[in-house]
């Protein structure tokens, strides 16, 4: 892959990242991406404890998500200008104090509210880490950083579900649901001490004024579009969803604009329009799209069938998505590899595996004695999902990433997460919205074959998008 390299980063005086830096970079990525999800399995357990209505449940999850996703942007421009290391410290221990404020949240709407700046937090280290790997490393490192950082994305979901239904089972000294956020702690002081010892520190050369207007329009856009998807379909959409969901356009339209005469002016734009322009830019964030999208609407559809459907416990679904895991990290290891023999058609290799995969598994369900499909039946197909999304990962990164000019390292790695949680809402939003539209009349079994469908429809064009791509070398 080409990948763009300024003479900042050619600089003899940056550091180079070490192995215990990447490390720690790797676990903070791991810990945001986690308790996304790790929250899903105590929410049971949160409502008989704090007596919590399903609309105030549905606003832990929200807060979180919506605050994460708004703030990306400007916790990665934060990083260009007052470095990246600073702000991971500063994200990493606030992921810790936040996590401390949510174990031992006495109320409902005091977890909503420290969910929400758990989430802010988590915007503020995430974005640092992409900017770091670009920043420090080049070639080949580069390639396996980036490999090994999709990896953990994908793993982290899994590793969520289980380590939450181990937690909540176990009931650790009597904290039943608090242990999801206590572990947080320890784990986020280890990563605080290390990243003090090992990460190295970079920044944009020429940093630009803080964009204010910009970042209040690209928060106003991310909310008008983020809080109906996560908050509306619980609700029985709303009048009040629909409203917001037809202002985020104009918002978006309005904050393009801001940013074209920011870029003009000072070059102080939150998001430089000339990042959006660029080629590269465009194509990975097309690719994005159908992972992302299909990935979030399939793993809400999966938790439903497996618990619903097929009457598994919150522990053993977390079980038997394992294999989908393991497959996942050793696929990833191998997209380097992937890359230098079939370039671009990379991409269109792992969607036709993932189109295989999702056919094993309607087979599997349609075939099989349902509902008493066991764990061994599903790994199959869960392999060989996990493998095209082992793949499909990192070369997301690496493709946008190739086009992001250091001194835009961290509004890059920002655009680049911020799309990723935008589409697990609408993926959430669209295919749950389906299945759980079908699933009452023709039956949850029927239900999943028709969305892993659609989902095969959106890999088609993903593979026919890597037919296009330029040949890539690192």
């Amino acid at each position: 892959m080409t990948t763009t390299t300024s003479s900042v980063s050619a600089a003899p005086h940056r550091a180079a990242l070490s192995p215990l830096g990447l490390l720690t970079l790797l676990l903070g990525t791991a810990l945001p991406m986690i308790d996304f999800f790790v929250v899903n399995v105590a929410l049971p357990a949160v409502a008989r404890d704090l007596h919590a209505p399903p609309a105030t449940l549905e606003m832990v999850v929200a807060g979180y998500a919506v605050a994460y996703a708004v703030l990306l942007v400007l916790g990665g421009r934060l990083g260009d200008c007052f470095g990246r290391r600073r702000l991971f410290l500063w994200g990493v221990a606030g992921f810790g104090a936040t996590s401390l404020a949510c174990g031992l949240a006495p109320g409902a709407w005091w977890l909503v509210a420290a969910r929400a700046a758990q989430g802010a937090a988590s915007a503020a280290l995430l974005p640092q880490v992409l900017a770091t790997l670009h920043a420090t490393t080049s070639g080949e490192r580069r390639a396996r950083a980036v490999a090994l950082y999709g990896s953990v994305g994908g793993v982290s979901v899994v590793l969520g579900q289980v380590l939450g239904g181990v937690l909540v089972a176990a009931d650790l000294a009597g904290t039943g649901w608090r242990a999801v956020f206590l572990v947080n702690v320890p784990v986020a002081a280890v990563a605080f001490g290390c990243a003090l010892r090992s990460v190295p520190d970079s920044r944009a050369e020429r940093p630009g004024r803080a964009d204010l207007a910009g970042t209040a329009l690209l928060a106003a856009a991310l909310c008008a579009l983020l809080l109906p998807l996560t908050e509306g379909r619980a609700a029985g959409w709303p009048l009040w969803s629909v409203l917001l969901l037809c202002a985020a356009a104009p918002l978006a339209l309005a904050f393009l604009a801001v940013e074209r005469r920011a870029e003009r002016g000072a070059g102080g734009a939150l998001l430089p329009p000339s990042l959006l322009a660029a080629a590269g830019v465009r194509r990975g964030l097309l690719l994005g799209l159908p992972v992302f999208v299909g990935f979030a609407g399939w793993m809400f559809v999966m938790a439903v069938t497996l618990q619903e459907g097929l009457g598994y416990g919150v522990l053993r679904a977390g079980l038997t998505l394992v294999p989908m895991g393991v497959a996942q990290f050793a696929a990833s290891l191998l997209a380097p590899r992937a890359v230098r023999r079939l370039g671009g058609r990379a991409v269109s290799w792992a969607a036709a595996v993932h189109i295989a995969g999702l056919a094993v598994l309607a087979g599997t369900a349609l075939l099989g004695p349902w509902p008493r499909l066991s764990p061994l039946a599903l790994a199959p197909g869960l392999v060989l999902c996990g493998a095209a999304q082992g793949l499909q990962l990192p070369l997301y990164y690496r493709i946008l990433l190739a086009a992001v000019p250091d001194r835009l390292a961290g509004a890059g790695s920002g655009l680049a997460a911020t799309l990723q949680q935008a589409c697990l809402a609408v993926g959430v939003a669209t295919l749950g919205s389906l299945f759980l539209s079908l699933a009452p009349g023709a039956g949850i079994r029927k239900a999943l074959v028709v969305v892993l469908a659609v989902q095969a429809a959106g890999l088609v064009g993903l593979g026919l998008l890597g037919l296009r791509l330029p040949r890539v070398r690192d």
